[in-house]
């Protein structure tokens, strides 16, 4: 059986490519931190969470016409006080590939289960059930199969899908997502995991409740309909590894989905409701969406929403009502960011981009779906308030680290919208395709709003600073193109892949200089627009665009961040003076390990005070 743990696209061809992908030692250092040292490592958690225009002649990608999209249609029930749903939808699958199939696959990412997890008595994960699966022409029953773990909804249907034609199935499901606690999602708790990862390098897996659930009144559905899986040329990409980046991966497609709720329950998507129908206390709302390749749903009863168009996108900032200044910062952030990616990057073909304030858990600062970003709720604080004067001086003196974190944040957010959703990837195998272009396009946004001394220190805290204090406290310099699942934690993730990969971007703009590196880029995303790209599109894209003489050493720019481990060399090397005021070797002697964490008692002793 073919290995699937490189994804090479969907555009009717294998491109076979060998990559060495050997299992990691899983070293990760134990730190801890002197409280007159806090603000340091504070400001530096608050990181791991969050020129010319000439562009090259490309044709821009089209999708494909209407007919020949996929296409779901879904009716959504939603049972907000009991955390409920059902579900049917009708999934249109056109067969773009060269040869016939009977077989369509789906994911089912809300039963995801980390290894060795153990179900408890009250339910703290999500739960997505099929009930039937029937022929959309003759609604008779289609055999299917759950597979993997109740991951992998197998349907066979009862007549070959010829190349270039297409098959309909109807699919009832219904599913629940779990509470969570408070607790899990505030400041505080954010910045202690961010603190326990680097004093235990304890390892990190993102869970389906992550993006499914119910906190503080809001209901968040990030995965809860059963998905088509992406397809490799002939072949469905099934494999699902869980790790500490994103999981899904899809192909683009059409939406027409009614919200079924009770009035009262005000439901946010995507894109703006056509139209709204009420009866006997219920509200039915209707969305419809091109070329998306998911579709969030939030259900809230204290939201409400802010919006500004630019260029033609509507920007819209949903938002709790005690979180209203940071909200309306968050919509002025990003109105801004969305002005300097269009012009920077290329157009976007999207209708609306939406920010959720929502309660995430501790292990997650934002997550990015197509048209849509949630942002930690913790981080929505506005210090002027009574409730901020509470809280102790090690979380006020900090009101410039968070302030920039949540600007970084956004800006990080809305560049995904390119970076993921207009340009595809698999975030699971090729994390830098998505997850480096959007922290370094941050950093554009930054450059083209502030100009360069401010930009400049931007990138010393949020990329350089990141990194240097992970190797201070002794983490392995690693690739930074590993799948997702060789990075322990959050810490070691924002180091190397948001931190180290985004660096190499800005290694080859000062290469070839704005006007080709932009040209470059914005080839790459003409011409992988609405589809799934891979590595060697990105490099080809700058191959392309540089010289002949500079191709040699575009390529071994690509070799040396992604493939090699100079970070030290290219980005900073541990800080030894850090280390002496830490008053503690890096390395103890005797065993080799890191003891940072001997001090680390009274530092946690200043985070608890909070709770």
């Amino acid at each position: 059986m073919k290995d699937r743990i490189n994804h090479r696209g969907y555009r009717g061809k294998l491109r076979a490519k060998g990559k060495v992908q050997s299992a990691r030692n899983e070293l990760l250092p134990q730190v801890a931190h002197r409280f007159a040292l806090t603000s340091l490592l504070f400001a530096a958690c608050l990181c791991v969470l969050c020129g010319e225009n000439s562009f090259a002649q490309t044709q821009p990608h089209q999708p494909p016409p209407p007919d020949k999209r996929i296409q779901y249609r879904i009716d959504l029930s939603l049972d907000y006080a009991n955390r409920k749903y059902t579900g049917s939808e009708r999934v249109r699958w056109v067969n773009r590939g060269d040869r016939s199939t009977g077989t369509l696959i789906f994911h089912l990412y809300s039963n995801a289960r980390v290894p060795g997890y153990v179900a408890p008595k009250q339910a703290d994960e999500p739960r997505l059930e099929i009930v039937e699966v029937k022929s959309a022409e003759s609604e008779a029953p289609l055999p299917f199969t759950l597979e993997e773990d109740n991951t992998i909804l197998r349907v066979n249907l009862r007549q070959d899908v010829q190349p270039q034609n297409s098959g309909e199935v109807l699919i009832k499901f219904r599913g629940e997502v779990p509470e969570i606690d408070p607790d899990e999602t505030g400041l505080v708790a954010h910045v202690m995991q961010q603190v326990s990862a680097a004093i235990g390098g304890a390892r990190e897996l993102r869970r389906p409740r992550d993006t499914n659930f119910m906190c503080r009144g809001v209901m968040l559905l990030g995965t809860w309909y059963p998905v088509l899986a992406a397809r490799d040329g002939e072949e469905w990409l099934r494999r699902v590894d869980p790790g500490i980046g994103d999981a899904t991966v899809a192909d683009v497609a059409d939406y027409e989905v009614n919200v079924d709720a009770s009035q009262g329950t005000s439901i946010f998507t995507p894109v703006e409701s056509k139209q709204v129908a009420t009866q006997t206390g219920r509200a039915i709302s209707t969305f419809v969406a091109e070329n998306l390749r998911d579709f969030a749903v939030v259900a809230g009863s204290n939201m409400t929403s802010e919006e500004r168009v630019i260029s033609g996108i509507k920007i819209r900032s949903i938002y709790r009502r005690e979180h209203e200044v940071a909200a309306k910062r968050a919509l002025n952030i990003a109105s801004n960011a969305v002005t300097v990616y269009i012009r920077r990057l290329g157009a976007l073909p999207l209708r609306m981009i939406s920010l959720i304030d929502a309660p995430l858990v501790t292990t997650l600062s934002n997550a990015e779906f197509s048209g849509f970003a949630a942002i930690a709720s913790a981080f929505y604080v506005n210090f002027d308030s009574p409730a901020v004067s509470s809280m102790p001086d090690i979380i006020r003196e900090q009101r410039a680290s968070v302030e920039e974190s949540l600007e970084w944040t956004v800006a990080h957010v809305v560049a995904h919208q390119w970076w993921g959703t207009m340009v595809g990837s698999d975030p699971s195998r090729e994390p830098v395709l998505d997850e480096s272009l959007a922290n370094w396009s941050a950093l554009v946004y930054y450059r083209e709003t502030y100009g360069e001394q401010k930009a400049d220190i931007a990138l010393d805290e949020q990329l350089r600073g990141v990194y240097k204090l992970y190797r201070t406290f002794g983490g392995e310099d690693l690739e930074a193109n590993l799948p997702a699942k060789f990075y322990r934690n959050t810490f070691q993730y924002s180091a190397i892949v948001t931190g180290k990969g985004a660096l190499m971007f800005e290694a080859l703009r000062k290469l070839l200089g704005n006007e080709k590196f932009f040209a470059a880029l914005h080839s790459y995303y003409d011409v992988n627009r609405f589809e799934i790209a891979d590595l060697d599109d990105l490099r080809s894209a700058f191959a392309a665009s540089a010289s002949v003489a500079e191709r040699r050493s575009v390529s071994r720019t690509f070799d040396r961040w992604l493939l090699a481990k100079h970070g030290d060399e290219d980005i900073a090397p541990p800080d030894p003076k850090l280390a002496a005021e830490l008053g503690l070797p890096t390395r103890d002697p005797k065993n080799g390990r890191n003891v940072f964490s001997r001090v680390g008692k009274f530092f946690w002793q200043q985070m608890t005070r909070i709770r």
